[in-house]
């Protein structure tokens, strides 16, 4: 491959000291940069997607805005064959917090200690920015390449999530177009970058319990009916069930409680109802369908009067070690030296999404400690070997 303006030095062999950026301009963090002064707070975009285009266009890629209820999504291909790699991101950011608490203006790049900090530096404008010059270089290096590149960018992840990615993917699943690998650039790394990538993510199932009783004077319980004394039994059986046992990439199932409220705030009065708030974190080792019958089976069976709402927010997906794994894989020991971690935890992902119509989905971006924070920040030692980890995923894939 032909050397790159924006080269880095060679990897360090040691897991938690990678090279220091050279004095080399990096095209790569003038576009973090870029990206950071566009104040994309969710779901507002800000042009983000408008200058990625600007960017892709030239190399051949065919793009098409998806607006949908005042989200802006992209999607853009080079090439018709198979296979085809997608890299999936979200421009839109979540809210500052108190702008005085920050040491810098959130949406002004500012570099210090080593450090580039903006609201979006590590979740995750960097990665698109590494995603889009790691293609400029492939491309540049390989134009016959084999296979076709794809990019799927939202501005609804960090909001609601329902004008988003899920539009896109329903929209190529009705055309028929087939997804082959896709790297989502969420921060998955840990205490380095490329230590852990995420080959999955839970589900999320949400239920809103009330329990009906008869409210009455505390001193006469024998005319009135308590609902919280009714719900315990239920309750610590809920607690104590073993939902599944999990499996070689997922943590058992975890039902947890988020909040109960009953009481008119009176010590003399015995609520009417009571109301509770809980989630399932499940893997791909139950169904939600499943989870759903037990939990009545166990109110039905200590007789409750309840109404039951629930919510399924994400469906659990799971990527086991494969093509795409091993390519990520690879190409983060050849840059970094770092043999990675699959991981199955945090929170749900757009990721849940794509999983529908791509069979091979990874998560991959820069460290996650800072992310959602005031001065949220990256690592300037860590933005070009992103950018070369996802360029040599592509080299691994489609050179």
């Amino acid at each position: 491959m032909a050397s790159s303006p924006w080269a880095t030095p060679p990897p360090s062999t040691n897991k938690f000291s990678l090279p220091e950026m050279t004095m080399i301009p990096s095209r790569t963090l003038a576009l973090t940069e870029k990206l950071i002064s566009l104040s994309s707070v969710t779901p507002d975009d800000r042009g983000c997607q408008q200058h990625l285009i600007s960017l892709l266009e030239p190399l051949g890629f065919v793009c098409e805005t998806i607006e949908s209820n005042g989200v802006t999504n992209l999607w853009a291909r080079k090439g018709t064959a198979a296979p085809l790699l997608v890299f999936a991101g979200h421009t839109d950011v979540v809210p500052t917090g108190p702008v005085e608490q920050w040491r810098s203006e959130p949406f002004n790049p500012t570099h210090r200690d080593g450090k580039l900090y903006g609201r979006g530096a590590a979740d995750m404008k960097t990665s698109i920015a590494g995603m889009v010059v790691a293609c400029e270089e492939f491309i540049g290096a390989h134009p016959e390449h084999r296979g076709s590149i794809g990019f799927l960018i939202t501005s609804d992840e960090e909001g609601p999530a329902t004008d988003g990615t899920v539009i896109v993917c329903n929209m190529l699943k009705e055309r028929g177009e087939v997804l082959d690998y896709c790297i989502v650039g969420e921060p998955t790394s840990d205490e380095t970058l490329g230590d852990m990538i995420k080959n999955g993510r839970r589900g999320s199932l949400s239920g809103k319990l009330t329990i009906q009783g008869v409210q009455g004077h505390i001193a006469y319980p024998q005319l009135a009916r308590n609902p919280i004394h009714l719900a315990a039994p239920a309750l610590a059986e809920l607690v104590a069930e073993r939902w599944d046992e999990g499996n070689e990439y997922y943590l058992p199932t975890s039902w947890q409680m988020s909040n109960i409220n009953a009481g008119t705030g009176a010590n003399n009065v015995i609520p009417g109802q009571m109301v509770i708030d809980f989630n399932f974190r499940f893997s791909t080792a139950s169904t939600h369908e499943e989870l759903k019958r037990r939990v009545h089976a166990i109110l039905d069976k200590h007789g409750l009067h309840y109404d039951l709402k629930w919510a399924l927010s994400g469906l659990p997906f799971l990527t086991p070690r494969g093509t795409l794994s091993d390519a990520l894989s690879a190409a983060i020991r050849s840059e970094t030296g770092v043999e990675t971690e699959l991981s199955t935890t945090g929170g749900t992902s757009d990721g849940r999404f794509i999983a529908q119509i791509c069979p091979q989905v990874i998560e991959f971006g820069p460290p996650n400690a800072s992310i959602h924070k005031i001065d949220e920040h990256i690592e300037l030692r860590f933005v070009d070997p992103l950018k070369n980890i996802y360029r040599r995923t592509l080299e691994n894939l489609l050179a």
